[in-house]
């Protein structure tokens, strides 16, 4: 999947979830994971945290575009570009009553190997953002989706939300 759907973290400001960096690392979680909330065909993909304690940083994600969804109509739309149940996506359209959501396309690349870190206090928390030693980034290896289907998912996208 190309697309994330973000509202924010319960310790960010009252603005909400803002797109603070082009690129970033994908911070995977365990914490919120919620399989009614993921849609059938992912929810295999959902496990235990492996090594607690320790943190695997699979891939560097670069934002295509972003896009700040206030029709809870054209949110759910977004079921099929991302994992998220249109289900989930409603609440999360709705909560804290303030009625939008952020999509992002990002590009996606792994990380070649994975960059592993020990994570600490700072790292942990319901933010969107967390800050990690500076000069930490390994290799990083070929996007997982063609750029031509990511030109052809911003079309689609810019057809559906602007």
């Amino acid at each position: 999947m190309a697309v994330v759907v973000r509202k924010g973290g319960i310790m960010e400001t009252h603005a909400g979830f803002e797109v603070e960096h082009r690129r970033f690392l994908l911070y995977p979680t365990f914490l919120h994971q919620n399989p009614v909330e993921v849609r059938g065909e992912f929810r295999g993909l959902l496990r235990a945290d492996p090594a607690p304690g320790v943190l695997v940083l699979p891939a560097l994600a670069e934002v295509v575009a972003v896009y700040r969804v206030e029709s809870l109509e054209r949110a759910v739309q977004l079921e099929p570009f991302q994992v998220l149940t249109a289900e989930a996506i409603e609440r999360r359209f709705a909560y804290r009553n303030r009625p939008w959501v952020h999509a992002v396309l990002v590009r996606v690349s792994p990380l070649v190997p994975p960059l592993v870190l020990e994570e600490t206090p700072e790292m942990l928390g319901c933010v969107s953002w967390v800050p990690l030693p500076g000069g930490v980034l390994s290799g990083v290896g070929g996007q997982v989706r063609p750029e031509g289907e990511l030109l052809a998912l911003r079309e689609e996208l810019d057809g559906l939300l602007r």
